[in-house]
């Protein structure tokens, strides 16, 4: 079965025609639906029913290790059991809502500003997959940039002024800015990482700020 991409905007993000991603098995499946990461950075795949080992079990196919060293897991531990499944969510391992003072909602907050996923671990995450269990009565969108067209904006000079720098990524220093602290054992666990600010896509070749 051939995978169809629709674009959804000018820029970039694509919506894939109907597929059931719990059956994608195949060489040339797998490696069309690579190619349109490449090519539209964010791809939505409407109404796949996952459990969370059928989440995992696709990723897995898609690129193989999954990362699994979340921030909530210095704090506590992960409701359902695996922290390759971040758990973006109010409520608590034992199914309540946590409270004001709760530290792992404390943290969480940091999830409504823009981020990049995985960035203070080596190596970085490559995707994220993420998958609504439960829908909110109200819109609550979640926005994505493409860091390709914000490379592709800068003028010669910048760009020029940019080439091999390199960014340290913390999250114990990103989590303080927005006023949480983690102990510090907390933080000898987080110990951040060191990437390229200009990365280049190796499918597609264009560059992107990171």
């Amino acid at each position: 079965m051939a995978v169809t991409i629709t674009p959804l905007t000018p820029v970039f993000a694509g919506e894939v025609g109907p597929i059931d991603l719990r059956r994608v098995h195949d060489r040339e499946q797998l490696e069309a639906i690579r190619a349109g990461m490449d090519r539209y950075a964010v791809l939505v795949f409407r109404d796949q029913d996952f459990t969370n080992e059928e989440q995992l079990d696709f990723a897995q196919r898609f690129d193989g290790t999954l990362h699994a060293r979340t921030s909530s897991s210095a704090i506590g531990r992960n409701r359902f059991g695996n922290e390759a499944l971040t758990d973006v969510s109010n409520v608590d391992a034992d199914g309540k809502i946590r409270g004001r003072d709760n530290r792992m909602r404390a943290s969480s907050v940091s999830n409504r500003l823009w981020h990049t996923d995985a960035s203070f671990v080596d190596p970085p995450g490559r995707y994220s997959m993420l998958s609504a269990r439960v829908v909110p009565p109200v819109r609550a969108d979640t926005e994505f940039a493409d860091m390709r067209a914000a490379y592709d904006a800068l003028d010669e000079e910048t760009r020029a002024s940019i080439e091999g720098l390199r960014v340290y990524h913390s999250i114990v220093y990103s989590r303080h800015v927005l006023g949480f602290d983690f102990t510090p054992e907390e933080a000898d666990k987080l110990k951040g990482a060191v990437h390229p600010l200009v990365r280049t896509i190796p499918g597609s070749g264009r560059r992107a700020l990171y």
